[in-house]
């Protein structure tokens, strides 16, 4: 899995989210919001676990 798809998707659905709060979709607009969380936290989280275990490899 690439770390950047995850951010990219978790961008999609922040941009949904803000579009539908836009037009007033307010259960679509939390739902994506909170993919976006959920994405965005999850990437983060493996990215700093790639990079401690980059460190423990000694590279």
């Amino acid at each position: 899995m690439n770390i950047g798809n995850l951010f990219y998707w978790a961008l999609m659905f922040l941009i949904v989210a803000i579009l539908a709060a836009l037009l007033g979709f307010g259960g679509v607009a939390g739902t994506a919001m909170e993919g976006a969380r959920l994405l965005f936290w999850v990437a983060l989280a493996l990215f700093l676990i790639s990079i401690i275990f980059g460190f423990m490899r000694g590279r």
